[in-house]
């Protein structure tokens, strides 16, 4: 999000895209990395869940195609009842007069070198060939080889690594911390009370899935996602579990509302991201929400099109 408010959202504006329209996209369209892999909430979804994260992986394909159909559709179809949204289409007479963009050498080695990284990595995973955490390690190998292909040396390798683990160390820590308190939670009897608890109120599995979106999408007003999944899931999932549910299908539920809650008004996290990154001062947190409205419900639809039908996230996994 805070990325392409730099770089997407100028080039929409400058291409003639109505602010609210282009700002909303981009906080939208952010939230489609936690589902297309690799995706960091899947592998610390499941490390709490101890679930296969390769099969997480795979779950999230066909959601993520979904959402983006609906993203593109709901563009497409906007743009089409206010034509003031995005710019006036070329006519065909002009286009031949475009100039033909060219790659540099550079470009092209760039270009196809990250292709083949994540050709390698994902379907690596996909095939068994890998572990994910070989893949990672294959991956990491291939990028240090694409990196010193692209001139990097010595100093720059040593900064890459020291970035790496300035990432990687707290991310580390709080998945130990996530274990320690799922223990304590499993010795102490709290997700059976929880479960027991939730069960006495006869709201039933839809009554105690709705509780948890509710839940979801209140703690994504102020908290990340790793947070609330680190917070929640330990809870969350076993009591799921106790009511039927697959646990693959509840994981990609879950991913999928605990990203809507960070566009949810008025403190929505991701919001508050694209408000602080964009280089634009007259963007008001009121133009993102406005804009991010329609990509929030359809994030929800995506959600309800996975409970209703589980086989969207499991028939790949199977």
């Amino acid at each position: 999000a805070a990325a392409f408010s730099r770089i997407a959202y100028p080039q929409l504006r400058d291409h003639g895209y109505k602010r609210t329209f282009a700002i909303g996209s981009v906080a939208g369209s952010a939230c489609l990395g936690m589902l297309i892999p690799p995706s960091i909430l899947l592998i610390i979804w499941g490390i709490v869940t101890e679930t296969s994260i390769g099969k997480l992986f795979v779950a999230g394909v066909i959601p993520g195609i979904i959402l983006t159909i609906l993203f593109a559709l709901y563009v497409i179809i906007a743009a089409k009842i206010d034509p003031s949204l995005a710019p006036a289409e070329t006519p065909k007479s002009d286009q031949s007069e475009t100039p033909v963009s060219t790659f540099t050498t550079d470009e092209l080695v760039s270009g196809i070198g990250i292709l083949f990284l994540m050709a390698l990595v994902l379907g690596g995973i996909w095939t068994g060939m890998f572990t994910p955490a070989e893949a990672a390690g294959i991956g990491a190998l291939g990028a240090l080889g694409l990196g010193i292909v692209k001139g990097m040396r010595w100093p720059q390798i040593a900064e890459a690594i020291v970035d790496a683990g300035r990432s990687a160390a707290p991310i580390m820590f709080l998945l130990l911390a996530a274990a320690i308190f799922t223990r304590f939670l499993a010795l102490g009897g709290v997700t059976g009370t929880l479960g027991e608890a939730l069960t006495a109120l006869g709201a039933g599995s839809t009554g105690v899935i709705l509780m948890m979106v509710v839940i979801w999408l209140a703690l994504g007003t102020i908290l990340d996602s790793a947070s609330i999944i680190l917070l929640t899931v330990p809870i969350f999932a076993p009591v799921a579990m106790g009511f039927g549910f697959d646990p693959i299908a509840f994981a990609i539920m879950g991913i999928l509302a605990i990203e809507a809650g960070l566009l949810t008004p008025p403190v929505g996290l991701l919001v508050y991201a694209v408000k602080g990154a964009v280089p634009d001062d007259s963007v008001t947190l009121g133009d993102i929400f406005r804009g991010a409205l329609p990509y929030w419900l359809l994030i929800l639809v995506a959600m309800g099109l996975v409970w209703i039908f589980p086989a969207l996230a499991t028939w790949l996994p199977g």
